[in-house]
């Protein structure tokens, strides 16, 4: 454990200009486009039992796979970007975050349910989306015994 430990930081020292400048652009695009991103969200998305199912893409299915595939890319890129994040400058959390919403997986409904019945993160949510001039989302919590 010690080994990969020291493996990890002795990357981090060899690359450490690019890992700043990678983690000061993702920092600034999460922070432009995640106001955006929040307010797209359907008010009722977190009141459904399972997956809010957005509609369907006349695409053809090898380009719907491509584009799926971008994004759980995207998703694990930014994922890895937030964990290094969190020994380096940089929004961290919010970059996990992001990448776990964008990402699709099993359980991840649940996950974002979780997540969204923190009062502080679903109070900065609505924050945002007010901002923005949309309606507050509805808390999970007025529905979950349905």
């Amino acid at each position: 454990m010690q080994d990969v430990l020291n493996n990890i930081l002795q990357i981090i020292q060899n690359h450490a200009l690019g890992i700043g400048i990678g983690s000061a652009l993702i920092f600034f695009i999460s922070l432009a486009s995640a106001p955006y991103i929040i307010a797209q969200i359907p008010v009722d998305y977190f009141t459904h039992h399972g997956r809010h199912r957005m509609s369907q893409s006349n695409h053809h299915p090898a380009i719907r796979l491509a584009l799926a595939g971008f994004k759980n890319m995207l998703g694990g890129v930014m994922l890895i970007a937030g964990l290094i994040m969190l020994l380096t400058p940089g929004q961290g959390l919010l970059t996990i975050l992001f990448g776990l919403i964008i990402m699709n997986y099993p359980g991840k409904y649940r996950l974002e349910c979780r997540i969204i019945r923190e009062p502080l993160i679903f109070n900065a949510l609505n924050t945002m989306r007010r901002k923005r001039g949309k309606e507050p989302l509805l808390p999970p919590e007025l529905y979950r015994n349905q």
